[in-house]
């Protein structure tokens, strides 16, 4: 049977170690003098060399050569554990050992000394998949091992180890394997296999590999009994169902130029063609981030990217803005999870390219440019704007309103001096100072408050909402609307920056101007009645104050005249009490 390639090409020295400098660098390092920890932790993603490493280790504090670098890969014990006869390494897979038994029994194991070597080493492979009691039959033994045992646990995932365990272990994380470095270690074992494959082709299969070394060498192995004279960049998209770049390039044309059509005629042809569309999701995503790359000036990483598609790109990314990019690859991202599962699993993506094209967020442009025709800043005297809502129909004209605050009554006079028709002012006024009228205040108050509950967030709005209920608009300063409050409370909460922000930018566009904003005041009740009576176009009469001491009228008290109507008492006038005094009651 012949054997994988990537175990007949594991690393047999820390030389041949690629990606890991770090990791070789400190353990050559300690092991030059003579400083071996008990318990070694290498963590990382599969594929990094963390098995690789670890027997590395085992070889080297057991190699018997006397000078030179170690493993010799000579002596008797580095042949042994090269041939997989070494009695003293043991390895142990935590996914199939992982209760407290096998834990028992490894640390009844550990007393017993080496057969052969200097140090019995436990590997422990998906060290995270142990149960918690395993974890803790293990802890004693892992901290204060016997001098002839090393420890070295690796894992995928060492989040899901407990920090008593890692605290008792030298850590070493393993990185991805970069690209070209994978590429090369493929270059080196293609030409030695004698397996003709092409540069583009292996930079692919690297690519795909995602920083795995283990999985690139396996995709190699498998290409290389597919039964081709040589390996090149289709076979290898025929393999892994991957999609050539040039309909991603024609994809993101569609993009570019709104042609939603052609966009998801292309997407039905290439899915009828057998693409998986969680792939062409990826490789379209992965074409996305590299225009990205391309937009803030670094070369683009994609495969095999020719100076005609080099060039392709870059007039793509000129064309799109780094909002655009950043928007489509948000879309790309949620369509490649919501296509698992789906019933269709092309219309995720199919989604996410037409809410591209169609760009929904530009839509509200034409109604903002529309408004001020239609809702035209209201002038002093006007009548209501033909758009008027059903609630402020019934209103007459705001001239009438009597208990107008002095502030706003300038503002008044002047377009009646004027005599000029009413749409010259509302003609000017959207373009012109921004100054607000008190009229137009009132005229839309109501609508503006109604209007809040649509604003986001919504949670903000409702309380502007709420808190703009509770008060009244007082008078206008310029374009600031002093609005009164029947509390402190009130007016600070009106105050805060956030609502204060959400209520001006409202009520700027409910009254058609640039720029208004509000300020909170605290005003007694009877002036808060007098505003809200003010707003509504009527007049505001404050109740009389009581006299101290007034005889009570039976014509008016509705007590009095129930009691002596109906229960036939006789009204007699209360006469004013006599101040009582020391000095009254001394003779």
């Amino acid at each position: 049977m012949a054997q994988a390639l990537y175990r007949k090409w594991r690393s047999q020295t820390f030389d041949e170690v690629v990606g890991q400098e770090h990791v070789v660098r400190t353990l050559t390092s300690a092991l030059a003098q003579g400083r071996i920890a008990h318990a070694y932790l290498f963590a990382g993603p599969r594929g990094t060399g963390k098995t690789t490493m670890a027997r590395l280790l085992a070889k080297a504090v057991n190699c018997l050569a006397e000078d030179g670098p170690k493993p010799c890969n000579q002596c008797a014990v580095c042949q042994a554990l090269n041939e997989g006869r070494l009695l003293d390494l043991i390895e142990i897979d935590g996914a199939s050992n992982r209760g407290i038994d096998e834990v028992r029994t490894l640390r009844e194991q550990v007393n017993f000394s080496p057969n052969v070597a200097r140090y019995k080493v436990y590997i422990i492979d998906e060290v995270h998949m142990l149960t918690p009691e395993a974890f803790n039959a293990l802890l004693k033994t892992l901290e204060e091992p016997p001098a002839h045992v090393i420890f070295v646990l690796a894992t995928t995932e060492v989040h899901k180890l407990p920090p008593t365990i890692i605290s008792r272990c030298q850590r070493f994380d393993f990185r991805r394997i970069p690209l070209d470095l994978i590429v090369g270690r493929l270059r080196f074992i293609a030409d030695a296999e004698g397996i003709k494959a092409d540069q583009d082709a292996l930079e692919l299969i690297a690519r795909s590999a995602t920083g795995s070394m283990r999985d690139a060498i396996s995709l190699l192995d498998q290409l290389s009994s597919y039964g081709s004279d040589s390996i090149t960049r289709e076979l290898v998209q025929a393999m892994l169902g991957a999609v050539s770049v040039e309909p991603l390039a024609d994809l993101l044309d569609d993009v570019v130029q709104g042609d939603l059509k052609g966009a998801l005629g292309l997407v039905a042809q290439l899915v009828d063609q057998g693409l998986d569309p969680r792939q062409l999701t990826a490789e379209l995503l992965d074409y996305v981030r590299d225009l990205l790359q391309v937009k803030a000036g670094n070369p683009p990483s994609l495969t095999a990217a020719g100076a005609q598609t080099e060039a392709r790109m870059r007039a793509q990314a000129e064309a799109l803005r780094v909002e655009d990019l950043l928007r489509l690859s948000r879309l790309l991202t949620q369509a490649s999870l919501e296509i698992k599962g789906n019933i269709l699993p092309q219309l995720p993506l199919e989604l996410a390219l037409t809410e591209a094209i169609v760009k929904p967020e530009a839509a509200p442009a034409p109604a903002q440019s529309v408004q001020p025709a239609q809702q035209p800043k209201p002038a002093p005297r006007p009548a209501p704007a033909p758009a008027a809502t059903p609630r402020q129909e019934p209103k007459p004209q705001p001239a009438p309103q009597e208990p107008q605050p002095v502030a706003a009554q300038p503002r008044r006079e002047q377009p009646a001096a004027a005599s000029a028709p009413a749409a010259a002012p509302a003609s000017t006024a959207p373009a012109g100072e921004g100054i607000v009228d008190l009229d137009a205040v009132h005229h839309r108050w109501d609508e503006f408050v109604e209007n809040l509950r649509t604003r986001t967030p919504r949670t903000l709005a409702l309380s502007v909402q709420a808190l703009l209920r509770s008060g009244a608009p007082l008078r206008v300063e310029g374009d600031v609307v002093v609005v009164g409050f029947p509390s402190e409370f009130h007016r600070h909460k009106a105050n805060e920056n956030a609502a204060k922000a959400l209520a001006e930018k409202a009520l700027a566009e409910a009254l058609g101007v640039a720029h208004c904003a509000i300020r909170g005041v605290v005003v007694s009740p009877q002036e808060l009645k007098a505003a809200e009576a003010a707003r509504a176009g009527k007049k505001y009469a404050a109740p009389p104050k009581p006299t101290p001491n007034a005889a009570v009228s039976e014509a008016t008290d509705p007590v009095i005249q129930y009691a002596t109507n109906d229960l036939g008492a006789v009204a007699k006038p209360i006469a004013p009490e006599k101040p009582s005094s020391v000095e009254e009651e001394t003779p």
